[in-house]
């Protein structure tokens, strides 16, 4: 008898096969039984039927309890009705294990324990359709950035400097050296950039950031591009068409887990490019109007992220911010120089920004100011330089965060259900 994934049992019908798994539920009416079995790939609804109470597989069912493994046989038929549309009538049960104790019931259970329990957790339908849009997203950018001839480029974890700004840096030691968990792979990729023209890293970044809202991780994963030669107008029609694509392929393909997440899709499907694109000037015209206290100069906070998120229908893009708040690879405004030539995308529905990025610096003497200005050491520094003496060129790129497009897209309350096993302040385990 063959072993089949759920997934495909639609290829099977009319034949025995074989499904090995865990049990999600069960339920007796009468003469039948009723078996939910899950794989990973799916939910199949299992009956047993048999008129003589004592029926040996009825016995083998009644000791079966949630989360207990098995290797269930029998033949496929289509049923409307069933979970799925398809149904298992039940030949034989092979019993794995029995679950004792299962902690996580259909009762209500606090966030709390939930989390302490996540490696349980996982199972439950809602968690597995949001990981499933996770990885489907996962795939759509790979799909998008291999598709338009973009080389990947593994960037290391382990650096000798920073990225994005000293105090948020996870410290540990090298041999006799300091080194310190990676913000980001930018600066490596500007590198990768110069030896194949447009290159991306997709991997975990790590921000020691004691912040506690709904839309930080303390290790998260993020999609970060290069192109050599882009200005931020190239690199903002690039995250415009990322976007589109991951939306797409998403809604394409993940239906069946957006509606397990009772997700309204409508606002996704009137997402249309081209996206609207604001100043940071303009930007804090609008909050202002809608009352919020900003002052001039000050970067966004999840406050100022969300009011602006909020007014429009699809992703907004806000360029131009002060060059003190932002890093010290921003390539300033030639007309403003004051302002970066960067941009920050906030997602719709009141989500925030899902992309960071812009144009780099490309003029030496102007990166060794400003590596100096940051009081940044320079010796970590000299192999980056090293790319402005020996044919410097204009580059842009940006850095999307896969965990907040994933809240975005399933509409979730807080970030930390977007990633198998999430890093909080101050938790890390399991």
């Amino acid at each position: 008898m063959k072993w089949v994934y759920i997934e495909d049992i639609s290829n099977y019908i009319g034949q025995d096969v074989e499904i090995r798994g865990w049990v999600y539920n069960k339920r007796s009416s009468g003469k039948v039984r009723f078996l939910l079995i899950r794989d990973g790939t799916g939910i199949i609804q299992g009956t047993i039927f048999s008129p003589d109470k004592d029926f040996p597989l009825f016995r083998v069912f009644d000791e079966l309890t949630q989360e207990s493994s098995v290797i269930v046989r029998g033949n496929v038929r289509e049923d409307k009705r069933a979970p799925g549309g398809y149904e298992l009538e039940i030949k034989d049960i092979e019993v794995i294990q029995i679950a004792r104790n299962y902690p996580i019931t259909p009762k209500e259970h606090s966030v709390a324990f939930l989390m302490e329990h996540r490696h349980l957790w996982l199972r439950s339908q809602k968690q597995h359709a949001i990981l499933q849009v996770r990885a489907e997203t996962i795939r759509a950018i790979r799909d998008f950035f291999d598709g338009r001839g973009f080389r990947l480029m593994d960037t290391p974890i382990l650096t000798p400097s920073a990225c994005e700004g000293t105090t948020t840096l996870f410290e540990t030691t090298y041999f006799d050296q300091k080194a310190y968990l990676s913000q980001s792979g930018q600066l490596y990729n500007e590198a990768t950039a110069a030896a194949f023209g447009k290159v991306y890293c997709f991997g975990p970044t790590f921000r020691a950031e004691k912040s506690k809202t709904r839309r930080h991780l303390i290790e998260f994963w993020m999609v970060e591009p290069e192109v050599a030669f882009a200005t931020l107008q190239d690199i903002i029609e690039l995250g415009e068409d990322l976007i589109m694509f991951i939306l797409e392929r998403v809604l394409e393909r993940r239906k069946k887990d957006l509606e397990i997440l009772e997700r309204d899709t409508a606002p996704l499907e009137r997402i249309a490019k081209p996206f609207p694109r604001i100043t940071y000037d303009e930007a804090v015209k609008l909050l202002k109007e809608k009352g919020s206290q900003i002052v001039y100069g000050d970067d966004f906070g999840a406050p100022e992220e969300t009011l602006l998120s909020e007014i429009f229908d699809r992703p907004v893009c806000v360029t131009h911010f002060p060059a003190k708040i932002k890093a010290f690879y921003m390539q300033p405004d030639p007309e403003r120089p004051d302002l970066a030539l960067g941009v920050d995308f906030l997602a719709s529905e009141g989500y925030g920004e899902i992309i960071g990025g812009g144009q780099r610096i490309h003029d030496l003497d102007l990166l060794e100011q400003r590596i100096k200005e940051f009081n940044l050491p320079r010796e970590a520094y000299e192999w980056y330089i090293d790319l402005r003496r020996y044919g410097t060129f204009p580059h842009s790129g940006f850095g999307l965060g896969l965990e907040r497009t994933v809240a975005w897209l399933c509409k979730l309350p807080h970030i930390r259900e977007t990633i198998p096993f999430p890093r909080l302040l101050y938790k890390i385990y399991p």
